[in-house]
């Protein structure tokens, strides 16, 4: 626990610092880049958006934490830019309850530089792999694990790895990666290879992904994942089918998830949500008691108490998740500590 305290003091005189130095010309002219092609009457504001985030809340029947009031995950997130065309992004778990112990690296989500140019990026570093499912999407303090699919829950989606995306137009992206396989078991010559594809228009989203995953103990398991989204004016409603298989003639009969989840928006305050889903689960992964079929339905609210931003979030949920071991209930509190805007405010 000191150790945190000190990281955070150095977290919040390093912001400081960075802050007083470039409060005046930070968000200066800038001249020629030799990263690219910005022109001289580019702004680039240079200091980093740095926050904390934190979920914690109290567990009736969980799996983990049952019967206690605890914190899920207590995560620093870093997001700036070293030149007009070079970003930077960086999460990571200082302490978590449902990822457990981990350290150095293990405990980092992502940690990515990218280098834009025109209508094309270049990624590199420890990310999320390309999936398609809007499920798999969301941000871990956005998700109610236990809520999740038993797929989800297994998959070590935090990988090392370079990417490469194309914006033809600003309806559509193209991405294509290559990095470790979450099935190596420690093997260093094992990969993951994936195509994904994301449209955007009025009322549909598409997150469509085609994936080879190569596994230590065996052939390469092969995905297709469909993510769609729908959306009429406050009402949201995403669906989300994802099969995975040893041989092609396999897909969409062997192991597969489907997915319904609905949600409404009241305003700026308060949002209602459900979920639906039912997997087949006939993949040998190496996971304990990852087999048969799966279950599961829950629904929930959030309430967002502050006018000026959703830096702070209030949750109920009920859950009913066979692979998670049956019904759950759980109580929550979000928030984000945002000390780029702290500091700000204090020079």
């Amino acid at each position: 626990m000191k150790r945190i305290f000190v990281f955070l003091g150095v977290v919040l005189l390093t912001a400081g610092s960075v802050v007083s130095a470039q409060e005046v010309d930070s968000m200066a002219p800038l001249q020629k880049s030799s990263w690219g092609d910005a022109k001289t009457s580019e702004i680039v504001d240079y200091i980093p958006e740095i926050s904390l985030d934190m979920r914690g809340g109290y567990r009736l029947g969980s799996t983990y934490c049952a019967g206690r009031f605890t914190g899920d995950d207590l995560n620093i997130d870093i997001n700036g830019k070293i030149s007009p065309n070079l970003s930077y992004s960086f999460n990571h778990r200082i302490a978590s309850s449902y990822y457990g112990e981990a350290h150095g690296f293990d405990a980092t989500n992502w940690l990515t530089l990218t280098y834009e140019v025109g209508s094309f990026a270049f990624t590199a570093g420890k990310d999320a792999l390309l999936m398609g499912s809007f499920e798999y999407d969301a941000y871990d303090l956005d998700a109610y694990f236990e809520m999740n699919s038993a797929f989800y829950n297994i998959l070590d989606c935090w990988q090392w790895g370079v990417s490469a995306a194309w914006y033809p137009s600003d309806s559509h992206e193209l991405i294509f990666q290559v990095a470790n396989s979450p099935f190596s078991f420690g093997d260093p010559e094992v990969f993951s290879y994936a195509a994904a594809w994301r449209g955007y228009w009025d009322h549909f989203e598409s997150y469509w992904s085609l994936n080879m995953w190569e596994c230590a103990t065996g052939p390469y398991v092969k995905s297709i994942n469909l993510g769609n989204r729908f959306s009429f004016g406050s009402f949201t409603c995403d669906l989300d089918y994802t099969t995975r298989a040893l041989k092609l003639s396999q897909l969409g009969s062997v192991d597969f998830s489907m997915l319904l989840m609905p949600s409404y928006q009241f305003g700026e305050s308060f949002r209602v949500f459900a979920k639906f889903g039912y997997e087949g689960m006939g993949i040998d992964y190496g996971i304990e008691d990852y087999s048969g079929n799966n279950v599961l339905y829950g629904c929930g609210v959030e309430y967002f108490p502050l006018k000026e931003n959703k830096d702070i979030r209030l949750n109920a949920t009920y859950i009913h998740n066979d692979f998670m071991i049956g019904d759950m209930v759980n109580i929550g509190l979000t928030w984000k500590m945002n000390l780029t805007r702290a500091v700000r405010r204090l020079f």
